[in-house]
Parts: C-alpha cells; sequence; structure tokens
C-alpha cells in the first residue's frame, strides 16, 4: 500500500472532467507527480478554486501501453465510460494498486474489478461541486468531502492526501452512504437536465413535489437493498438541495450542455433496477427513466439541440 504521507508518489487519473480536475489539482497540492490519462489531450490543466485561477503541472498521458502499474489510480470518469477505460487501468494496475473509483452509483466493485485483477478497489463518494468549463478548464465551486469505506485503504488515502484540502472520511456503513449519495443525485440530475434549468428549478412547487415523490420512492429501495434510510432523509436531501445557490447546477445538465451521454443509467436506472429485484414499484422513477433514455438518445444522434443558460 502507499507510503506514510509526506512521501511524494505518482499517482494517476483517469479523466479530465470537472472532479478529474479539481482531483489532479488536490492530489498536487499535497505534493503528488499527477499523471493525467486522457482521450485527447490538451496544453494545460487550468483550475479555478475559491476566486484563484491556477494552472496545474500534470504529466498529460494519452498512451495506456506505455505505462507502468503505479501505488494509486483514481478513476473519475462516468460510470458509463468505465469499460473504455479498461487498457489504462490493465497497464496501471497491479496487486500493489490501490484503485478509487471516484464514480457515481451503487456498484463500483462491481463496475470496476473486470479491469484491475488483483489492485484494490476503494469506491468513493464525491460531495463537491466542480464543473468542466472545457478542455483543460475546471471550475470548482465548492466542497471537499470524499467519504470512502472505514479500513486500511481509507486510512491510506487521508495519507496520501495529507496537505491538500480534501477531507477523506472513512464511513463503517458505507452501503448506506452510497445509498444517501445517490438519492442526493437522483432527483437534482433529472430534473435539471430534462427542463434545462439549474437547481433553482427544486423552488418550483410542482418541480418540489415531483421530486419528494422520486426521492420517497428511492428511499423505499435503498431500504430495502439493506441502507439504514427514511423518508425523513428523502426530505432532508430535498431540503439541502432548496438550500444550493440557484445557478448551481448538476454533472447531468453540465452533460447534456455540452452535447455529452448521460449518466441515468447508473442513477435512475439502478433505482429502477433495484425496485424490479424487490417488487417494489417506482412509478415516478420509471418516468423519469424513460425520459433519459430518449433524451440521451437524441443526444447521441445529434437530434437534440443544448444552450448554456
Amino acid at each position: 500500500m502507499a507510503s506514510a504521507a509526506g512521501d511524494r508518489q505518482k499517482v494517476a487519473v483517469i479523466g479530465a472532467g470537472g472532479i478529474g480536475g479539481w482531483l489532479a489539482a488536490e492530489l498536487e497540492a499535497a505534493g503528488h507527480e499527477v499523471l493525467l490519462c486522457l482521450r485527447k489531450p490538451f496544453e494545460r490543466l487550468v483550475v479555478r478554486s475559491n476566486g484563484v485561477e491556477r494552472e496545474i503541472p500534470v504529466t498529460i498521458a494519452t498512451k495506456p501501453d506505455l505505462q507502468s502499474p503505479l501505488p494509486w489510480v483514481f478513476v473519475t470518469i462516468k460510470a458509463h465510460d468505465t469499460a473504455g477505460a479498461a487498457s489504462w487501468l490493465s497497464h496501471l494496475t497491479d496487486g500493489a494498486t490501490i484503485v478509487v473509483a471516484l464514480q457515481n452509483g451503487i456498484d463500483h466493485y462491481a463496475r470496476i474489478a473486470p479491469f484491475v485483477g488483483q489492485a484494490t478497489i476503494l469506491p468513493a463518494l464525491s460531495y463537491a461541486a466542480v464543473e468542466r468549463l472545457g478542455p483543460g478548464r475546471t471550475i470548482h465551486h465548492k466542497g471537499y468531502q470524499i467519504i470512502v469505506p472505514a479500513g486500511a485503504a481509507g486510512a491510506a488515502l487521508a495519507r496520501l492526501v495529507a496537505g491538500s484540502r480534501l477531507d477523506i472520511r472513512q464511513e463503517d456503513d458505507f452501503l448506506t452512504a452510497a445509498w444517501r449519495k445517490l438519492l442526493s443525485n437522483l432527483a437534482a440530475n433529472p430534473l435539471t437536465a430534462l427542463t434545462l434549468q439549474r437547481i433553482g428549478v427544486i423552488h418550483d412547487p410542482d418541480i418540489r413535489e415531483l421530486a419528494r415523490g422520486v426521492l420517497h420512492e428511492g428511499v423505499r429501495v435503498a431500504a430495502a437493498e439493506g441502507a439504514r434510510l427514511a423518508n425523513a432523509d428523502g426530505d432532508a436531501i430535498l431540503d439541502e438541495l432548496g438550500g444550493y445557490s440557484r445557478d448551481g447546477g448538476s454533472s447531468m445538465l453540465y452533460d447534456r450542455l455540452a452535447g455529452r451521454p448521460l449518466e441515468h443509467e447508473f442513477l435512475t436506472g439502478a433505482v429502477v433496477r433495484a425496485a424490479e429485484r424487490h417488487k417494489i414499484e417506482v412509478p415516478l422513477n420509471r418516468a423519469l427513466l424513460a425520459l433519459l433514455r430518449a433524451l440521451d438518445g437524441a443526444i447521441r444522434s445529434g437530434a437534440v439541440s443544448t444552450r448554456r443558460d
């Protein structure tokens, strides 16, 4: 596993979207050499945080077959792109690697395991608002917390990032934490993407009640899966959304605005599939999933327009 805090290490970040760019900046701030793994190169990585814009010194790589295993690999690409990173993962990992899966969804292990052999998989939940403005340009709006399962790998991650602003929280009940994070995306992501509005749309009374129903359906499914959640947790998440800046966005909205495929199958789709396993009716989430699948198909075919608001 990773060496003690204060040791400079070479670490890999796969993907340079909002999370990837922000994470690369924090790992560099912790004193590490960052290898940024991309499909298409760009000239430089610039991250704006707390009103300060900074160029981040990273090494940009585009050829997986030129890489060797590293002690740490961070997967920050969208869940539906994981298979596309198979070559990166096979070249960058071995039995001594810790792979941090910093992705949405609840099935991190199943998603990553086929590509990393004997490497240790550490699922991670990010509570940071970040936005990719363009190739190599990221803005960090708020939040530094990353939740991981309690254990040796989580403790090693906390040591690795000492010196950065990242707040690593180790969670004994990671199942509940993962479902809680999924619920935080379950209403905001679809409703902002489908309406092409930012998070302020939650203040519309009709949208707010729709969001409440979507969350309550999700809570029932989460509880059936073993998460310790109740309707009060869904209401608390809705209240949190209402407290966000009205001009904030969601990752799914940003993807729609950029004309990128959506992550709906790992958010709304995950709830619907789990509901089917437990024979739980989730009509609101089913309706949203149908709309998101249609929207995603139109984006992929180029039949839908985008705009920035």
